[in-house]
């Protein structure tokens, strides 16, 4: 038997009726894991009545009345029309463009669920259990695939089937249309023709796609799949495939957020081992001498106290000491490697867990919580996407939230329900 390559299949969108809601931008939301709780999830909830966040970050006492409540507002919102299902199945073209005139197309539909021994989707950062966990449970109660994951892959720029279809569809009225309060204008296109989905389907079979943002969804996809009975609904999930080639991807860092390490502990800690200078310059300025300090090796940048600290040429001995061995050169001196190996675990002794650390996307959001909270921020210069890739294409997963792909899909234009 041929081995089996990417699978995407149509399927029958649940979507926002227009007419039951505020405006679709206000039903909208960034991906769960990018919602700065509790700020940024009472924002949107405020927004409109029916936002996302209610069934992606369900608010109650217990995490069983948190998933029950989820369920229970999306049988809800689809009795009483909030949202409804398209009338037959089809993939759906996705564009974003922001103002500088960035854009990304995509197509979105229902991946098959590859075993990990296939190759045939890559991660490239490690997953913590108890959010796969939570994913899970959420994903059950539901019986839904609420947001999509972001993966990409490498066509061939422009000459392809996937691509001339992404590019006819997106000269037709789209079913939607809304800019977001970033300033990113979506649009979404359904495609049902026959030929159009059989010339994607055959294009895909030869690809092979990269993880860019979703790693707990995809784990959570891959936990479900095993639990249920094959052939069935759970041998797929919600994905937005991009293109990189055509559609090149912004590769953005994640930030820490040390919750009990206040910032002149962190400095102290680093006398003998780091190079540390303090910069009184605002957050622009830092982030370019971090660029500058980063191109020349390991570097981040500490904040909390109303200033910004330098960290830079970490101790070689130090390193060769904490950095473990068993992997590749280029894993072993990524900024995240060093900082969970060397300074995590060594020199400030904090274990990732959230009762200490925090992940944060947003660079500004990382700096005022730790000041207001007497933490510090760990800012960090973001990873070439080819790194990631090569990476990952050796099996070589990276530190676990090293790197932020975008612009990511927003949550709550197209969702699957499993029964449909």
């Amino acid at each position: 038997m041929a081995p089996r390559g990417l699978e995407l299949n149509p399927f029958r969108g649940l979507r926002y009726d227009p007419d039951r809601v505020g405006s679709l931008a206000a039903v909208t939301s960034p991906p769960y894991d990018v919602v700065v709780r509790p700020d940024g999830l009472h924002h949107l909830q405020s927004a409109d009545p029916h936002n996302i966040v209610r069934l992606i970050l369900p608010e109650a006492a217990t995490p069983e009345a948190r998933n029950a409540q989820a369920a229970e507002t999306l049988r809800r919102w689809r009795s009483e029309g909030v949202l409804t299902a398209d009338p037959e199945p089809g993939l759906y073209v996705y564009e974003q463009r922001d103002g500088d005139g960035m854009v990304q197309r995509g197509i979105i539909g229902l991946l098959r669920v590859s075993d990990p021994d296939e190759h045939l989707v890559l991660p490239h950062e490690d997953v913590m259990a108890h959010i796969v966990a939570d994913r899970a449970d959420l994903m059950r109660a539901t019986s839904a695939n609420l947001e999509p994951l972001l993966l990409t892959y490498r066509g061939e720029g422009s000459a392809t089937a996937t691509s001339e279809l992404i590019e006819r569809a997106a000269e037709r009225r789209p079913l939607l249309a809304t800019t977001t309060e970033d300033g990113f204008h979506h649009r979404l296109w359904s495609v049902t023709d026959p030929a159009g989905l059989t010339a994607v389907r055959e294009e895909l079979a030869g690809q092979q796609a990269l993880i860019a943002d979703g790693h707990h969804r995809w784990a959570t996809y891959r936990r479900l799949r095993a639990e249920h009975p094959s052939p069935g609904p759970w041998d797929h999930g919600l994905v937005l495939l991009v293109d990189t080639a055509r559609y090149p991807l912004r590769v953005r860092a994640i930030h820490r957020l040390l919750h009990r390490l206040p910032v002149a502990d962190a400095v102290a800690a680093l006398d003998g081992h780091f190079r540390v200078r303090r910069l009184d310059v605002p957050l622009s300025g830092a982030m370019d001498a971090l660029a500058g300090a980063a191109s020349a090796g390991n570097a981040f940048l500490l904040a909390g106290d109303g200033a910004f600290h330098l960290v830079d040429r970490p101790d070689p001995e130090l390193t060769a000491r904490t950095v473990p061995v068993d992997r590749p050169v280029a894993w072993r001196t990524l900024d995240a490697t060093v900082l969970h190996a060397t300074l995590l675990d060594h020199v400030w002794r904090i274990p990732d867990s959230p009762a200490h650390i925090a992940y944060i996307h947003d660079t500004a959001a990382t700096v005022e919580k730790a000041e207001r909270d007497g933490g510090t921020a760990v800012l960090m210069h973001p990873v070439h996407e080819d790194v990631v890739r090569d990476l990952a294409r050796e099996g070589v997963t990276m530190p676990r939230k090293s790197t932020s792909f975008g612009p990511k899909p927003a949550s709550g234009l197209v969702l699957r329900a499993l029964d449909l």
